[in-house]
């Protein structure tokens, strides 16, 4: 009986703390906008569901850093699309030194996001030959450069590509290009100071935010960390402000790769690498044996790769603590900066995201592996064969009907229910009036029992009651009618 007692008792102060919370918060407006799940932004309750991370699953090399101008040392990727064509960034350094003569710029193109081919652009002579796909050559910025296509509608045609580049003292220099092809510096002086910026530093237009972002290196007692400053022109920026911790342990992020989320541009992901100094996995005889790198002592280190979420201003989530990307087993991803992600998401199927991870840094073999996650994949709400259900936090939206992103088994499902802000359900919208969701789908509208129509809902506070068996889902999205 005790026990029962105590049981009774820790669920009346969950309801009652979740009452609490809730009660008297501003309804969050999600518009139209898609809602992932890589954090709790829209989760008011679980009851018998959890958050689950999904990793991406490994498929081929797409690129080998081969060319006489690239190298051991190649990485600091970017890949992004500008139509139907693949751009993908990355310094050529096929010597462990950083000066002018040895780091370059260089780009390759693709049609599908698999198949990579170097332009022979002619812009810079490298190691004797202009034949080669270098687009920036003997700047500082080449350390680093991290290219992005500027979606601010006021942005001139010349400036549509723009980014930021260089390490340490005296800070970011910003450049921009019509074409992403050929550059310019925007001004002598570096636009951002106060940083280490010796990583990626990504900035890029936040159409949520309204302004330019940036996301850059730090260090912060003898930790590398991110931190961020915002512009309205690209090259005054704000004072520079630390990313929150909310609690957890401060870690070596090695690179933050953030970047708007493409199906969700509000929702910035970053794949930031982890770096334990100090965690040797490898024997001597291992390191032997793969010809480990004896420059800065590489055996002694290893990395993995997390995934992050940002909504603006001090925003940072690192809800899964878990790696994203294991080094698995191949040992030459078992020693220090064998694992970077690099910087964007992109897709290359209306199921399919592709991300792409940099391995075997330092050796011969240095390489791109492309991975893939289902569109909205990197989590979901999941129920047990149980079942289960989650409540959201009050909200608001525009639209007319509501669509799922989720998957089930056989025996598994999910009903809807449109509840008040005061978890009341709505006439007409209750789980019961809703058509069970079976199956494996990207984008299902809901159908209650009269219909997909929620209009009328539209621009009031409410909340959405999933009950849930052998199922996950995904992602959210109100919108017009079909």
């Amino acid at each position: 009986m005790r026990q029962i007692h105590r049981s009774m008792v820790a669920a009346w102060i969950a309801v009652f703390l979740f009452t609490t919370m809730t009660q008297g918060a501003e309804p969050i407006d999600i518009g139209s906008r898609r809602e992932l799940f890589v954090d709790h932004h829209l989760i008011g309750s679980l009851d018998d569901v959890r958050l689950v991370l999904h990793r991406p699953e490994p498929r081929e090399i797409v690129f080998r850093f081969d060319q006489p101008w690239e190298g051991l040392y190649s990485g600091y990727e970017t890949v992004l699309q500008d139509g139907e064509t693949y751009r993908f960034y990355y310094r050529g350094m096929p010597e462990a030194k950083h000066d002018l003569d040895t780091e370059v710029t260089c780009v390759a193109e693709s049609k599908d996001g698999i198949h990579w081919t170097r332009p022979k652009l002619g812009i810079y002579e490298v190691h004797g030959t202009k034949a080669n796909n270098v687009v920036l050559a003997r700047n500082r910025g080449c350390h680093n450069l991290a290219p992005f296509i500027d979606t601010n509608p006021d942005c001139p045609a010349n400036q549509r590509y723009k980014a930021l580049g260089g390490t340490g003292s005296p800070g970011l220099l910003a450049f921009a290009s019509a074409d992403g092809l050929n550059w310019k510096q925007l001004q002598a002086d570096p636009v951002i100071t106060k940083g280490a910026f010796d990583s990626q530093n990504n900035a890029f237009w936040s159409a949520s935010e309204q302004q330019y972002v940036c996301y850059f290196r730090v260090f912060r007692e003898g930790t590398r960390w991110i931190a961020r400053t915002t512009s309205k022109d690209f090259i005054h920026w704000s004072e520079p402000i630390d990313l929150e911790l909310g609690g957890q342990p401060r870690e070596h992020l090695y690179t933050n790769q953030f970047d708007p989320y493409v199906r969700a541009p509000h929702i910035y992901l970053g794949l930031p690498t982890r770096y334990l100094p100090g965690r040797r996995v490898l024997t001597d005889d291992e390191a032997r044996r793969i010809g480990t790198p004896t420059k800065w002592n590489y055996v002694n280190d290893c990395t993995d790769i997390l995934l992050a979420s940002a909504r603006g201003g001090d925003n940072f989530q690192r809800t899964f603590m878990e790696a994203f990307v294991r080094p698995g087993e191949d040992l030459q991803n078992w020693t220090s900066r064998a694992n970077y992600a690099a910087r964007g998401i992109v897709q290359t199927g209306s199921r399919e995201l592709s991300l792409y991870v940099k391995h075997h840094s330092g050796y011969p073999s240095n390489h791109v592996r492309r991975y893939v996650i289902r569109a909205d994949g990197f989590a979901s709400v999941q129920a047990p064969y149980a079942g289960g259900e989650f409540i959201t936090k009050p909200f608001i939206f525009s639209g007319e009907k509501l669509s799922l992103n989720f998957a089930t088994s056989a025996v598994g499902g999910l009903f809807v229910e449109i509840q008040t802000a005061d978890e009341k359900p709505i006439e007409g919208f209750s789980h019961q009036d809703c058509r069970e969701l079976i199956g494996d789908r990207i984008d299902q509208t809901v159908t209650w029992k009269h219909g997909t129509d929620v209009s009328r809902l539209a621009g009031k506070p409410i909340r959405l009651r999933i009950v849930m068996k052998d199922a996950d889902l995904y992602s959210l999205q109100f919108s017009g009618s079909d």
